[in-house]
């Protein structure tokens, strides 16, 4: 067996030595690109994903997310809550958020959403926003009379520029005016601007604990949630079944919890596409294979019948088409990967800029091994069967081909 093995090697050696350069190197490139298009393009789509995710947890809900107890409007006992989770193992920090409705206007332009109060202190602990100031800077404790406003709220002098409603070009150091629900009006300096690229986090409004205390006219010991950063490498399910345990009683989500269903569905499809791509490059690659090995094998039908008349195996001669084809798998797959590795590396330092933010590509070293097995499979198959048909004919027929 392993005698015949090595006969079969050493003919697809000669055959491709003897082989038109051009077309084997063609064949190689081919090969290379189809396994690119396996690995680098679901990348793309793997990255927008790690991207969107980490922007959602950096800058908008955190690890863990606590909110009020169905039916309830407000946490309560705040200064409770707070102390026993930050005692919780696996919490590195929790801060408040209050949110209370508003009108903000600025030069006739007028806006309804929420303005969210933090302790700026802690939120630097928690959440990255203070790291995406795109003018001016974040809050500090104890700051009144002064707002930051996401790059979608602030909004841009052209409307055509604008993906929400805004404010029409705010800048920093201009004033806007909040009319609150509980009737009190406040005049605002804006004191930053802030640019995530996520689409939740930008078109958020924040103030500071003080100057909320300012606008309801007493100590608030409330929040309308309570972001949870976790020590790093912490499990979130796992922090999230502590704080149940130690008896934290409100709505208690990790961020995946939190983006629910509709994300999960919409991660399924585009695993979906990736496989949509995979199955098409597969594909491909085995029909460009599978018609070199038959162009091969239909101008060595002569050559063919000589070796079956001399005593050469069927099998033998399959197998040296075999590993033609494996061959040509292999040094498509090399070139392959270093085309998405060249990729990688330019696509990482110049990353591809879309609406939510900048994408690079995102590879998983398992992805390449399996894609490499799935070609490998595909290129057997496409290999075999074509010398198998013509080793399979009668000699004469073949010597008089």
């Amino acid at each position: 067996m392993l005698n015949r093995s090595k006969v079969s090697f050493f003919l697809a050696l000669r055959s491709l030595q003897r082989g038109n350069l051009g077309s084997l190197v063609l064949t190689v490139v081919i090969v290379g690109m189809v396994f690119t298009n396996m690995i680098f393009m679901p990348s793309i789509i793997t990255g927008a994903i790690v991207n969107y995710e980490q922007q959602t947890v950096d800058t908008y809900t955190s690890d863990i997310i606590i909110e009020p107890k169905e039916d309830f409007r407000y946490i309560e006992d705040l200064s409770g809550l707070l102390d026993k989770v930050n005692r919780v193992p696996g919490v590195k920090r929790a801060a408040p958020h209050y949110a209370a409705g508003a009108v903000l206007r600025h030069k006739g332009k007028a806006l309804s959403m929420a303005i969210e109060a933090v302790q700026p202190r802690d939120e630097m602990l928690v959440t990255t926003l203070s790291t995406y100031m795109e003018e001016g800077s974040y809050l500090g404790d104890g700051d009144t009379g002064e707002v930051i406003l996401g790059r979608y709220v602030a909004g841009f002098a052209d409307p055509s520029e604008d993906f929400l409603p805004s404010l029409g070009g705010v800048k920093v150091g201009d004033s806007i005016t909040a009319e609150y629900t509980n009737g009190v009006v406040r005049e605002y300096r804006v004191k930053g601007i802030f640019r995530t690229y996520s689409f939740n986090t930008d078109y958020l409004v924040f103030t500071t604990w003080d100057e909320m205390e300012l606008v309801e006219g007493r100590e608030l010991d409330q929040a309308t949630s309570v972001l949870v950063r976790t020590d790093p490498g912490a499990d979130e399910n796992a922090v999230k079944k502590t704080l149940l345990r130690y008896g934290v009683q409100e709505d208690v989500q990790t961020w995946l919890d939190f983006l629910g269903n509709a994300y999960r569905n919409a991660v399924e499809s585009y695993a979906i596409l990736n496989t949509i791509t995979t199955v098409v490059s597969l594909v491909i690659a085995a029909v460009v294979l599978f018609v070199v090995i038959m162009i091969k094998t239909l101008n060595s039908r002569r050559q063919i019948g000589i070796l079956l008349a001399i005593g050469i195996k069927k099998d033998i001669i399959v197998n040296s088409y075999l590993f033609q084809v494996l061959i040509l798998a292999i040094l498509g797959i090399i070139f392959g990967i270093l085309v998405v590795l060249g990729l990688t590396a330019y696509f990482t330092a110049f990353p591809i800029e879309f609406p939510e933010g900048n994408i690079s590509p995102y590879i998983v070293p398992a992805d390449i091994g399996i894609n490499a097995i799935y070609l490998f499979l595909a290129s057997a198959l496409a290999g075999y069967i074509p010398a198998w048909r013509i080793a399979n004919k009668e000699i004469l027929e073949s010597m008089r081909a």
